[in-house]
């Protein structure tokens, strides 16, 4: 299968360890304009949407702790949203993002002003449009300096560069992404990889000068080692994974396919491509699910969204029964009560063949406690995982056949979106919601709506 815009990933975890403490000047209200723009790569020329005319975007510069305003108006031709990524948003979801989670999308001709409340992140983290496969081209850095006065962990570099690295099409987004949903296949791959927007290769005259790599498939090692990371911890940088926890949770991973009238779709014997959390394939509502909540309208969602798989069967097994191929379709929720504890295991499973998983979810950062291949095995894995210091981040990559732990505290009360974020995954619904339920006291209410929420 297809990356299809998955290396955009990288993006916040590269970047996470380059020097940002060259100081930019900061601004607390920002100007994003979605709009077409010309721009040649591979010897043609396209538009794209872009925001300020740039590709990549512009870059957001902040403070740990502070409030930024974007104001987007949408010049372009397409609805459009926008996701600020790993900025947790406390108590603001109305300005997260994700198309039909949190707001019904930005039309062509209108403006939406996001709020963008950054709390304890520091370094470099990215946002990107959140609508169909519009981060292609829509996306930029978010660079968060230390508050003043705050010691660094390092030497202080001479000078910055973010790095982000893309895929470009030839054919125009929206027509690719169009075209897969009605064909139900898998969408081709890209034509080239980008870095910071930009492409260069030799001329066709020239031989394609290809490493040496080594010729077997090392997912195994490559998980040994990724399982061993840690964090830095020390008493500036705490850590403080749940150890009791009140909601444990197990999710598997799945590629499905859905039936096609005649076999007359392009995924396997004629199929469409589904993809589904505990065997549920996400459905969009009608209108976010956030306002339908807050409001208390009825009928959008469905709050059964389960805490384990319906069927327990041998999830990595090569061969593995047709009917387990077809999930259920529907929009269902996952509630949380305010302060509750929460485990996942990510389980990926082999069904249509195996794949990873980059697994993003908003509105929190979570501990990766444990990591390994094979089916999880609740009796000996978890005496494996590390409590101690664990890496703390927003986004996990679940090997492919294999199982990764995170834990976090759902203190931070909203509608919450978690998803594959491999783009056509998330497409065919690898997706659910979390809605966190509000505390005691206003410092643990969820913010009210702003005036001029994007309509539905």
């Amino acid at each position: 299968m297809s990356i299809l815009i998955s290396l955009q990933l990288v993006v916040g975890l590269l970047l996470s360890t380059v020097g940002i403490f060259h100081c930019q000047a900061l601004s607390p209200r920002y100007t994003f304009v979605v709009e077409e723009t010309s721009y040649k790569r591979l010897c043609s020329t396209k538009n794209i949407l872009t925001v300020n005319g740039q590709f990549p975007g512009p870059t957001l510069y902040a403070r740990a702790g502070d409030t930024v305003i974007v104001d987007v108006y949408n010049k372009g031709n397409r609805n459009i949203t926008l996701h600020w990524h790993g900025v947790k948003q406390p108590r603001n979801p109305w300005s997260d993002g994700p198309n039909y989670i949190t707001q019904c999308p930005i039309q062509p001709g209108a403006r939406f002003t996001q709020t963008i409340i950054f709390s304890s992140e520091e370094g470099t983290l990215w946002w990107h449009a959140h609508s169909e496969w519009d981060r292609a081209t829509v996306h930029g850095a978010i660079v968060i300096y230390p508050k003043k006065g705050a010691t660094y962990p390092f030497t202080k570099p001479h000078a910055e560069l973010p790095i982000i690295l893309g895929e470009w099409w030839k054919e125009d987004i929206g027509q690719l992404y169009d075209e897969t949903i009605q064909s139900g296949g898998d969408p081709n791959n890209s034509d080239a990889y980008l870095i910071n927007g930009e492409y260069n290769r030799n001329s066709s005259s020239t031989p394609t000068s290809f490493p040496n790599l080594p010729s077997h498939n090392d997912t195994k090692g490559s998980v040994h080692f990724t399982s061993k990371l840690k964090s830095l911890a020390d008493k500036n940088h705490p850590v403080d994974v749940p150890h009791k926890i009140t909601t444990p949770l197990f999710f598997t991973l799945s590629i499905n396919t859905l039936p096609c009238p005649s076999n007359s779709c392009t995924g396997p014997n004629g199929t469409r491509f589904a993809t589904s959390i505990n065997n549920i394939s996400f459905v969009d509502p009608t209108i976010d699910i956030l306002q339908a909540y807050y409001f208390h309208v009825n009928g959008a969602f469905g709050t059964r969204f389960p805490n384990f798989p319906p069927l327990l069967f041998n999830f990595t097994a090569q061969d593995l029964p047709l009917y387990l191929q077809t999930p259920k379709q529907a929009t269902e929720v996952k509630i949380l009560e305010y302060n509750s504890t929460v485990e996942i295991v990510f389980q990926g499973t082999n069904l249509v063949g195996g794949d990873d998983h980059p697994m993003h979810l908003h509105g929190f950062s979570f501990y990766v406690v444990g990591r390994g291949l094979g089916n999880f095995d609740k009796d000996k894995d978890p005496l494996t995982y590390n409590l101690v210091d664990p890496p703390l981040q927003n986004t996990i990559a679940v090997p492919i056949n294999g199982w990764t732990t995170i834990r976090f505290k759902a203190d931070n009360p909203g509608v919450w979106f978690m998803h594959c974020h491999l783009d056509r995954h998330m497409s065919w619904g690898m997706d659910m919601t979390f809605i966190v339920k509000n505390g005691k006291g206003p410092g643990a209410q969820m913010l009210p709506p702003p005036q001029g929420m994007p309509p539905c």
